[in-house]
């Protein structure tokens, strides 16, 4: 007997099958690969397909549309770079360098902290006020729990609140403008940086103790 299956029907199905190799988080993957690559103008579905190496159609089986996906690109942002630094500034630490070293482990950590996915949605928030809305609360976030971090050691409000600025603004500066401070330039500065941020000299353990860990989690310099 032949065939009852339609050509559209079996494009359907390879649709099904494809879709169902795929998932939500390969999309989103994909989604971050090209906005911190190439910008969100080239975060298009024809284009994420390709690198899948599926049809675009089967997007629409995990996404309602693009603006879904948008969504999705910028919690992901959320909870990989605001996450972390909310986290760390609420740790317990005895003295405020070794809180400071904490804060810096999201920068030197690229699992706590993805400094081109940070530089890529704020370009994006540029052409797009609703994500410069979203960026400028993650900002005031990241300092307020930095703020909070530097009254617990007795600073005056007006001034944990600057230095929280100072700390956070330095840093994001650094990482915009794509400053090349190798790891041993870094781990030399560490201690003139923490009595920058703090006014308080970091004692040799707190010291030592960063330079260890940093020297794991960048073992290549």
């Amino acid at each position: 007997m032949a065939s009852t299956t339609t050509p559209s029907g079996t494009r359907n199905r390879a649709t099904r099958q494809a879709a169902g190799r795929m998932s939500r988080e390969a999309w989103i993957e994909a989604g971050i690969a090209a906005l911190t690559d190439e910008g969100i103008a080239n975060v298009k579905i024809q284009v994420m397909a390709k690198t899948l190496a599926v049809s675009r159609s089967s997007f629409y089986w995990f996404f309602a549309d693009l603006q879904e996906l948008h969504r999705e690109l910028l919690d992901y942002w959320l909870r990989k770079n605001t996450s972390p630094i909310l986290k760390h500034a609420l740790r317990a630490a005895p003295t405020v360098t070794k809180a400071v070293c904490q804060i810096f482990e999201c920068w030197v950590d690229p699992t706590l902290f993805d400094p081109r996915l940070d530089a890529a949605v704020r370009s994006w928030g540029q052409v797009d006020a609703a994500v410069r809305g979203v960026v400028d609360q993650a900002d005031d976030q990241r300092v307020d729990a930095l703020t909070r971090m530097f009254l617990r050691y007795d600073y005056p409000e007006s001034e944990a609140f600057i230095r929280a600025r100072v700390l956070y603004f330095t840093q994001i500066g650094h990482f915009t403008l794509g400053m090349r401070d190798d790891r041993e330039m870094r781990l030399r500065l560490l201690r003139p940086y923490l009595l920058s941020f703090t006014g308080r000299q970091a004692s040799d353990d707190e010291v030592q103790a960063f330079e260890t860990l940093m020297r794991r989690v960048q073992p290549d310099g």
